[in-house]
């Protein structure tokens, strides 16, 4: 009998899916709500997309094991939604690719004293060739991600928190500091933080069921949650909140985040840390995000799992992103909030409305069944509408801007 993957490696997936967005775009994001509305915004967001993830097993649990969204949302809404769907998804997954590789690039360039560009394509053709050859080398190579990310998480964490002030973290010396207002902005780029859906699909091949797939999902976004609570905490607890205003004035970008964060921190060997662990969350989530897409693109295409069709779909997922980090720079926040607005179509909208559809179609017929009915239908579509229209808002200068 064959044995069963462990839910840990499935969890590390989802968890590195999750992890490079939220770790290096949420500290400036979440610098106007700042700690406590933060954490508030992180969790909730958290469950939420827990749920729409397990609406999306309960929707494929009538298919075959290696469909994708495209051949579920096809059959279940038409052609018409499936587009948008499938616009939506690809969308997110190629700006996601295009942001880890820039970000890389601009880290490793400053590492070994070579072009941003060139640092670039190299990040891609060495890394990419993960996803190329299987799901189980993702799983691996997650799990040892996850383990050193973990370990120098520790380490820079450690250190940090050895030098939190209360009066920073909570923000004591300002008080009459407004917070709440900026939870709006804040959710787009909380919502692509946990954006693994499109790894949905992956989890169900890899254990051949559902039930394992959703208990993995919920180990990966709680490990993604712990692991955000405690970056939040640290960064807010050592970098004052007007501090993060030149950053935010540069788009985010990782290496003035890291510079800022260089700047309060006393120890070098801290300051490494932290540099190695953002470099680590972006490669951990660069190649989880990179399977879920292409396993996405191999169904989309119809492209066979031999080496000659895995190199197509290798070409389509991940030249794109490539290409788009050559020619263009970019703010970090600014590209994760666009893919947070978009995120919303495929991470809320289409899961809750594919199993409300399963549901009228497959009457009677459900094994695995979400919590909740159809209120934890409407509940994640209401949520995910709200996140789209604020980061709208914010795009109209109709949302309140930390200054």
């Amino acid at each position: 009998m064959k044995k069963q993957p462990s839910l840990i490696g499935g969890a590390c997936i989802i968890a590195s899916v999750c992890v490079g967005a939220g770790m290096l775009g949420l500290p400036s994001a979440g610098a106007g709500a700042w700690t406590i509305w933060s954490l508030f915004a992180i969790t909730l967001t958290m469950a939420v997309m827990t749920l729409s993830g397990w609406l999306l097993l309960e929707a494929f649990q009538h298919y075959d094991i290696r469909v994708s969204f495209d051949s579920v949302t096809s059959h279940l809404l038409g052609e018409k939604i499936n587009f948008i769907n499938n616009l939506a998804v690809y969308f997110v997954g190629c700006i996601l690719l295009y942001a880890y590789t820039t970000s890389s690039g601009l880290i490793i360039s400053q590492l070994l004293h070579i072009n941003s560009k060139i640092a670039a394509i190299l990040f891609i053709l060495i890394f990419s060739a993960i996803v190329w050859y299987s799901t189980k080398a993702v799983s691996r190579i997650s799990v040892i991600l996850i383990a050193f990310m973990l370990l120098s998480f520790i380490f820079s964490i450690s250190g940090m928190s050895m030098q939190i002030k209360p009066a920073v973290l909570f923000d004591s010396l300002n008080p009459t500091g407004e917070y709440t207002l900026y939870i709006m902005a804040l959710l787009p780029v909380a919502l692509t933080s946990f954006g693994y859906h499109h790894s949905v699909a992956s989890m169900r091949i890899y254990y051949g069921e559902e039930k394992k797939a959703q208990q993995a999902i919920l180990g990966g976004t709680a490990i993604a949650l712990f692991f955000y609570a405690v970056w939040l905490i640290s960064i807010f607890g050592n970098l004052p909140r007007e501090q993060f205003l030149p950053v935010i004035a540069q788009g985010g970008n990782i290496d003035v985040l890291l510079a800022a964060l260089g700047s309060v921190i006393d120890s070098k060997q801290v300051s490494h840390a932290v540099n190695a662990f953002s470099m680590a969350a972006i490669l951990s989530s660069f190649i989880g995000v990179g399977l879920g897409l292409f396993d996405f693109l191999a169904d989309f295409f119809k492209f066979d799992d031999s080496k000659k069709g895995r190199s197509k779909t290798w070409s389509v997922t991940f030249l794109p992103p490539l290409v788009m980090s050559i020619l263009f720079p970019f703010g970090f926040v600014a590209v994760i909030g666009y893919a947070g607005a978009v995120a919303t179509i495929w991470a809320c909208i289409i899961p809750a409305l594919l199993a409300r559809a399963a549901r009228k179609r497959y009457p009677d017929q459900s094994i695995f069944n979400v919590i909740g009915g159809n209120i934890t239908v409407y509940l994640v579509i209401v949520f995910g509408v709200l996140v789209a229209l604020f980061h709208i808002l914010a795009m109209l200068g109709k949302l309140p801007v930390f200054s």
